[in-house]
């Protein structure tokens, strides 16, 4: 007896899935100034000669080779002056297809990070789907209003109506608003080994992988410059309470292939720079986050955003401390949790079904 054409009780082997992380500039240059040995797996090339290239060059399609750059461009709202913050990350997630070393294009799941003057971007490649053809290029914004974007058609649109003096509106209703924009960051930090990530039993406080890059808005959730976070232990920004719970996250990455998400407290002044006056634990706020979180073989690629702020939390009569809420989501904080709006799910060998498993 068989079911989906395998004998009930075996599963078919699920294929090698390349991937890699990278940064190019925010601009329509989009020049790569960062990828991962990884990338060799995904298109073929070394990293030293990917970083010589341009990312929208990699893109395969019948659409203007200007569309890729334009997913990360400025957002101006419709009967508005106001822009977009570019100190602010934004999370996009599309299916390209990318040229290879062996001129065959394969597909690539992309998650970009859009902060500051960069993107940092996630290429998860599935060779075994065969090449299609495509004239448009459709992305999923995970952030802001979320929407579903036909790129390709968006840009026609705004070309025809910018002689108007005016922007086209939304045509589908945003699934979020909130109150006021949260801050975000992104970050590349090392690898995750289980092995070296020190749990609470041992009686000391884990380092966990080191910060390979940070964007300069990582300020703006906690009080540290940038330049002092590089090669910095992550774990050492997280609150002690949390420790743990995010020690257990980062073993999840490195297991999986797919986007996780996750909730946990940083410390509002982390002790960063050896020789600084050390905040008392029960001064020091705690700044809550959600994080996305995607790890490859060679790295891990953080969003971090800014939910709210919290007192330390307080401790029993041994010292220990008594259970935080930072780790849960706030229904009342006017957002909805990002787990509960993509989906890294591809089981499928069709472009058009990979876009059905995205909500």
């Amino acid at each position: 007896m068989t079911h989906g054409g395998l004998p009930v009780g075996e599963e078919s082997e699920k294929p090698e899935r390349p991937s890699y992380i990278g940064i190019h500039s925010l601009d329509n240059e989009t020049d790569i100034l960062f990828v991962s040995s990884g990338c060799g797996s995904g298109v073929g090339w070394t990293s030293s000669h990917v970083m010589t290239m341009k990312a929208r060059e990699f893109v395969v399609g019948g659409f203007d080779a200007g569309d890729y750059p334009s997913v990360y461009q400025k957002k101006v709202k419709a009967n508005s002056d106001d822009e977009e913050d570019e100190d602010e990350a934004s999370a996009f997630q599309m299916y390209v297809y990318l040229r290879t070393a062996h001129d065959v294009p394969v597909l690539t799941r992309v998650t970009g990070f859009k902060c500051d003057n960069c993107v940092v971007y996630i290429g998860v490649a599935f060779p075994e789907v065969p090449y299609k053809h495509m004239q448009e290029l459709e992305v999923q914004e995970l952030d802001g209003a979320m929407r579903r974007m036909n790129i390709t058609k968006e840009r026609a649109a705004s070309s025809a109506l910018s002689k108007c003096g005016r922007l086209p509106a939304t045509t589908r209703a945003p699934l979020y608003h909130s109150k006021g924009k949260a801050t975000k960051a992104a970050l590349i930090l090392e690898h995750p080994d289980a092995a070296a990530i020190e749990t609470e039993e041992t009686g000391r406080r884990p380092a966990g992988p080191h910060i390979v890059f940070c964007t300069g808005s990582i300020s703006k959730l906690v009080d540290a410059d940038p330049a002092d976070l590089h090669n910095f232990p992550f774990m050492r920004l997280v609150a002690p309470e949390d420790l743990l719970h995010t020690s257990e996250f980062f073993d999840k990455l490195a297991d999986s292939p797919d986007v996780l998400f996750e909730t946990f407290a940083l410390l509002q002044r982390p002790p960063v720079i050896d020789g600084d006056i050390i905040v008392a634990d029960v001064d020091n706020q705690r700044v809550v986050v959600e994080c996305l979180g995607a790890s490859v073989t060679d790295g891990v690629a953080l969003m971090l955003r800014r939910l709210r702020t919290a007192p330390a939390p307080k401790r029993d009569s041994v010292g220990n401390y008594i259970h935080s809420r930072a780790h849960e989501i706030d229904e009342k904080g006017g957002y909805v949790s990002l787990a509960e709006l993509i989906s890294s799910d591809c089981e499928t060998t069709d472009v058009g079904e990979i876009w059905s498993q995205l909500r």
